[in-house]
Parts: structure tokens; C-alpha cells; sequence
């Protein structure tokens, strides 16, 4: 073609314009660029379990690909797996979803994306309890509704109180948005407190989408679904990520009423269709081959368990406050000894420090950074050394 050159014709969507640059994007960038120039950065950012999926799960991976389970599966998962998963709902949570309530996706983000996506309008408005993880406002956000967060406290534990829900709802609100044990506070939230935010929504129409992928690494603390007390208000979202050690499988469920999983049957149709073929079939030894299964669960909770009373008595005793989460596998501290902002004192703790932490900013978190102690125990003696020292 001759002439003048032309404008370029990409000319991105309001939608995609919408999306804010994620701070842990920019933290993990640079941690990258400084091990790639050789310095020894020790990595408290990612959500990631750093135990191997156990070899139950892997040898049945491995016997699927063997035995030509390569192939397309329906949208919706494998029904074998959609019925190992109906089954755990009931015999652990207590939750009664048919098989054909359940829908099996690519991870555990996937099913909230397509959840949000089938049941929210441009105008909505969203509950979500602070600090919060960070792809849920997004998602909200994308679909033209609005997240409302609803602020906790470091001191409470980062409890949620229902009367701060409360005091939120507006006549445009659609639903609430709950992550229990959480990420990236570690809270779980007690039966008394899920049992009034039920009531909550039965009496004002709410839809409640529990997130519940940690459910299994919790310390002390009793876990129950808020869809025991709510089911016809409650979307219960799970996954293989956290408990399994699976995050690259990519594997994430969903158990709700029907007509909500086959609207999001509908929505993925029409995008990744259906998840791994393989990984569903890891996914299903999981969720059948239980006493193994336990037995790995078991073991990872009391390491973590070992490495959560390690980090926050040192985080304490150096000033960072940092409370005693219940569950999942991440800290709160906060850095305001370090600088007062967020995005400063993580700058501040890589950089001199060579510790790469994830600041509050995208997490509704001012003041505070997280930090995923899914590490072993000489790694974190070894981070609390470098932050003394950062202090000092």
C-alpha cells in the first residue's frame, strides 16, 4: 500500500480502558528484572501453594492422557467429576447441589467471571467486605455494575460486622460478595456472623456469592458455607488450586440453583468452553481417592499452620503489626514504620530488602502489604532477618 501512513485502527473498549494496572503486577516485574540481574529476591507475593500435587492425583492425570481422555468433554465438566462434585458438597459442606447444578471451569476465577456475568446488569451494585481479593471489584466492574466495598478492621481481625452490610444497601444492590477463609486477610468468618448475613439477604432479596477455595486451611477456626443457611440465595464457588496444590490445572467448580449454572454454562459456550480435559480427570481422583487426599490436606495445614505462628510472632516483634489470621495462607502487616504508603514500603522491602511482597493498594488495604508465608520455615526466618535489618 502507498501513501500516508494511517492512524492505527485499534482503538481499545471503554471497558478495557476501565481495568486499573494491578500494583502486584509492577511489584512482580520488578522482581523479575532483579533476578534476572542476579539478586537474590525471596518472593512473598504469589498465592501459589509451594507443596507438589500429590502423586494420586498426578498418576490419574497421567492415565488419562495414556488412555486418550484428550478430547473435547461437555461444557460443563465430565458428568463423573459434576457428581464427585455434587457429593463433596453435600458430605463436607452440607450443601445439596444436583449434578446438574454444578459446573466445573478453567479455575475458580472463571466460575466467578461467569457468575457475575450471568447475574449482574450494568448498575447493580455489589457488596464486597475490605480488604478484598483483587479481581472482584474488576469483574464487577466489567459488567457495568458497581462494587461497594464494605471496610474491616485489622483490630477485629478483619471480621465482617452484618450491620456494616446493612448500612449499605441501597435500593440498586444485587448482591454480596463473600471470600471466607479469606484472601488476602486470612479471616473466616463465623456461623453467627454468616447466619445474620444470610437473614440479610433472604429478607432483602440478595444474591450472595461465596468464594470458598481456601476452606480446608483453616487454623482453629470453624469454616461453614453460608449456603446452609440460604441455599435458594447462594452461588457456592470452590476449586483444586489451594488444598490440592493444583493452581496450574487450572480446575474451579460452582454449586447453585440450576437456571443460574446453566446460564453460566451458557456464557462459557461462548468463550473457553470446556475446562482441561485432563485436569478434570486429576481434579475427579481428588475429589474420590479421599483418605489420600486427606492425608495431604492434613499435612499441608499443620505446616502451614507452623509457618503462620512464625511469621506473624516475628512480624510483631518488629513493629509490623500484624494480626492472627485464621485461615488460607497470607498476612496483613502493616508498613506505615517502614512509609506510611503502601506502594513506598513495598518499594522500600524489595529494593532493600530484596523481599517482594504485594502492597494493599489493589486489595482496598491502605497502609498494609501481604505477604504469603506458603514458603518453608528457614525461607521465612530468612525474610523476617531481612526486614530487621531493613528496619534497623
Amino acid at each position: 500500500m502507498s501513501g500516508p501512513v494511517s492512524a492505527s485502527p485499534f482503538t481499545l473498549s471503554a471497558r478495557a480502558q476501565s481495568l486499573k494496572p494491578s500494583a502486584t503486577v509492577a511489584v512482580t516485574s520488578r522482581a523479575l528484572e532483579l533476578r534476572r540481574q542476579g539478586v537474590d529476591v525471596i518472593s512473598m507475593s504469589v498465592g501459589e501453594p509451594d507443596f507438589d500435587t500429590p502423586p494420586h492425583i498426578k498418576a490419574a492425570a497421567i492415565q488419562a492422557i495414556e488412555s486418550g481422555k484428550t478430547k473435547y468433554t461437555a461444557v460443563n465438566g465430565i458428568p463423573e467429576l459434576r457428581e464427585a462434585i455434587s457429593a463433596k458438597f453435600e458430605w463436607e459442606n452440607g450443601l445439596r447441589y444436583a449434578p446438574n447444578a454444578v459446573t466445573v471451569t478453567s479455575g475458580g476465577k472463571q466460575a466467578l467471571f461467569n457468575a457475575f456475568f450471568a447475574l449482574l446488569n450494568p448498575g447493580d451494585e455489589v457488596l464486597i467486605p475490605a480488604p478484598y481479593w483483587v479481581s472482584y471489584p474488576e469483574m464487577v466492574a466489567l459488567t457495568g455494575a458497581v462494587p461497594v466495598p464494605v471496610p474491616t478492621t485489622a483490630e477485629s481481625g478483619f471480621q465482617l460486622n452484618p450491620d456494616d452490610l446493612a448500612a449499605r444497601i441501597t435500593p440498586r444492590t444485587r448482591m454480596i460478595v463473600l471470600n471466607s477463609p479469606g484472601n488476602p486477610t486470612g479471616a473466616v468468618f463465623p456461623p453467627e456472623v454468616l447466619q445474620s448475613i444470610a437473614e440479610l439477604a433472604w429478607q432483602r432479596g440478595l444474591t450472595i456469592v461465596s468464594d470458598e477455595m481456601y476452606e480446608h486451611l483453616v487454623y482453629g477456626a470453624q469454616q461453614v458455607s453460608i449456603g446452609t443457611y440460604a441455599p435458594e440465595h447462594t452461588l457456592t464457588i470452590n476449586g483444586a488450586s489451594k488444598a490440592y496444590a493444583m493452581t496450574g490445572w487450572r480446575i474451579g467448580y460452582a454449586g447453585g440453583p440450576a437456571a443460574v449454572i446453566a446460564a453460566m454454562n451458557a456464557i462459557q459456550s461462548q468463550s473457553t468452553s470446556n475446562a482441561s480435559s485432563v485436569s478434570q480427570y486429576a481434579a475427579l481422583a481428588a475429589l474420590t481417592q479421599h483418605e489420600a487426599t486427606a492425608r495431604f490436606i492434613e499435612e499441608a495445614r499443620r505446616a502451614y499452620q507452623v509457618r503462620r505462628d512464625h511469621i506473624v510472632a516475628g512480624l510483631n516483634a518488629l513493629g509490623l503489626t500484624t494480626p492472627t489470621p485464621q485461615g488460607a495462607f497470607y498476612v496483613m502487616a502493616d508498613t506505615s514504620r517502614i512509609h506510611p504508603d503502601e506502594l513506598e514500603a513495598t518499594r522500600r522491602i524489595l529494593d532493600e530488602a530484596r523481599v517482594a511482597v504485594v502492597p494493599g493498594t489493589d486489595f482496598g488495604a491502605p497502609g498494609q502489604v501481604r505477604l504469603s508465608y506458603a514458603l518453608g520455615l528457614e525461607t521465612i526466618e530468612e525474610v523476617l532477618r531481612r526486614l530487621g535489618q531493613l528496619l534497623a
